[in-house]
């Protein structure tokens, strides 16, 4: 007689518990600290919520400080800045005002409105589709997954831009390489946010904060200081994050739910372009070139329109403070011309219909910016922000440490303000008084200082959920699937943070080893 193993009458409930443990494992392939971080992240409420308990947070901690004088001295002026109770009729006051106008003039908002009007345009006529389903079919894998890390670096020469465009094509090329596409949204929105230090080209965050570093170091730091380290950097965040994606991220995505995915972004999985797709494509490249010539046209001569006024240069321009705009048309225009062509668009008023569905996606986001430009103007007007980081870089001034170890700190301290703080600028402006003058007594140049900030700067903007773009990504990843919480997502974020900081520190280490130039005319040391 066979014994019968199975034990069907008598369940330990601890068998069951770790049955219980192992299937909910396997189905997000995490194991380890970042199953942790996923556990412990989707216990957390809705980010609406979320931000919500943060606001009343900020608003007791103001209350407290306040009422204890908490403050902290400003190093580029000298000011004390003092943390201001928004427990009073003043605060209250101020707040109900500007509540409609915080949301309304809240920057990324209108940014991801208008950019994402125009996306939905070239994604819905089906233009996108069938080019990044050519590029799929006859591009190498190896070649594409660095490629849309470079992209994505890239695309911060039109500042928040790249954050918007970048991590929903990335999903499109994976869904078209037979990939799950959140993993092409996690590995787009990681390359663009950890781009910020890494970029071909010069953008407008290169001007702000050689800008800051000009008046404290009272020495001329150009926008170019740190563009050598920029380019090697792009190259190193092009493999370096191709290299995650395959360990990490799509490994994990693979547990995850959504069958028919691909059939959603495409209908069409054959590598083979049909005649009216090809006429469309046609098309639109000729409207394409066309808008490249006029553009270039408005940039290129002397004394064009969207040159800078003043100083005739192209970094600043209107054409960068403008290039949300023109993108928006970039995709807009020949994604009407393609539509046109194959019969996507009947008349004008479906490019209206595919711009409002576009729109209707954005419901949830367009909800939780109420919420977070309200979290960002009560830890602004609390002073809360300005005096956590003015502590922490006084605290890493006192450890009187110096070389690598001090910079790795301060690159740590960085990042883990970063968190809370998210604009770049205005950390800088409170660590360059502090920190330029300090390493320049040890012959160390502004320019290699405000390339360390920078790197602590990017590596967390992916992993914070008050990041201003993050519930962007939530809504995309939901789309695919919307059982993945916001604690899968951060722990499919943490191997770039990590890995990329790690890189980071032995590119700048290598670099400081070799003594090599950093940017145009600008090195390690001031001698």
């Amino acid at each position: 007689m066979t014994e019968d193993k199975s034990n069907t009458g008598n369940i330990d409930p601890k068998d069951n518990k770790n049955n219980k443990s192992a299937k909910e494992s396997e189905t997000t392939g995490s194991k380890g600290f970042l199953r942790w971080v996923e556990q412990m992240g989707n216990k957390l409420p809705h980010p609406f919520w979320l931000f919500a308990w943060i606001c009343i947070i900020i608003v007791i901690s103001s209350a407290i400080t306040g009422y204890f004088n908490v403050q902290a001295t400003d190093p580029a002026t000298g000011e004390d800045v003092f943390a201001i109770s928004l427990v009073s009729g003043e605060g209250l006051r101020n707040f109900v005002e500007s509540m409609v106008t915080n949301f309304a003039h809240f920057a990324p908002f209108g940014l991801v409105l208008v950019m994402l009007m125009g996306v939905s345009v070239a994604e819905r006529s089906g233009l996108l589709a069938v080019i990044l389903r050519s590029i799929a079919f006859s591009v190498p894998k190896k070649v594409v997954l660095p490629v849309i890390f470079i992209i994505g670096a890239c695309g911060n020469i039109g500042s928040d831009a790249g954050i918007v465009i970048v991590p929903p094509i990335a999903a499109l090329i994976f869904s078209q390489m037979g990939l799950h596409p959140v993993a092409g949204l996690v590995a787009g929105y990681a390359g663009a946010t950890a781009g910020f230090t890494a970029n071909f080209l010069i953008a407008g965050t290169d001007v702000l904060l050689a800008g800051i570093s000009t008046e404290v170091a009272q020495q001329e730091v150009s926008a170019t200081a740190n563009w050598y380290f920029m380019i090697v950097s792009t190259i190193m965040l092009g493999f370096a994050g191709a290299f995650i994606v395959r360990k990490f991220t799509i490994p994990r995505c693979k547990a995850f739910t959504g069958a028919g995915y691909i059939e959603n972004d495409s209908q069409d999985q054959s590598h083979i372009i049909k005649p009216e797709e090809k006429k469309g494509m046609k098309r639109a490249g000729i409207v394409l070139l066309i808008y490249a010539i006029i553009i270039i046209a408005l940039v290129a001569p002397p004394g064009a329109p969207l040159r800078d006024p003043e100083t005739g240069g192209i970094v600043p321009s209107p054409f960068l403070r403008g290039l949300v705009p023109i993108l928006f048309l970039l995709f807009a225009l020949p994604g009407y011309v393609y539509g046109k062509a194959v019969g996507t668009i009947k008349n004008s008023n479906d490019a209206l219909k595919f711009m409002q569905e576009g729109m209707k996606e954005l419901s949830g986001y367009i909800v939780l910016m109420l919420i977070i430009a309200q979290f960002i103007y009560l830890f602004g007007e609390s002073n809360l922000d300005r005096i956590l980081a003015i502590s922490g870089a006084e605290f890493l001034q006192q450890t009187g440490l110096t070389g690598p170890l001090l910079f790795t700190l301060f690159m740590i301290l960085v990042a883990v303000l970063n968190i809370f703080m998210g604009s770049g600028s205005a950390k800088w402006a409170v660590f360059a008084p502090i920190f330029v003058p300090m390493l320049a007594q040890l012959n160390f140049s502004p320019a290699f200082v405000q390339l360390m900030y920078r790197i602590g700067d990017s590596i967390t903007n992916a992993i914070t959920p008050l990041y201003p773009y993050f519930p962007l990504l939530l809504g995309w990843v939901a789309k695919y699937d919307k059982r993945i919480g916001i604690g899968t997502v951060i722990s499919l974020l943490i191997p770039y943070a990590i890995i990329l900081f790690l890189m980071w520190i032995v590119l700048l280490f290598i670099w400081y080893g070799l003594n090599l130039p950093i940017g145009v005319g600008e090195s390690i040391y001031l001698d």
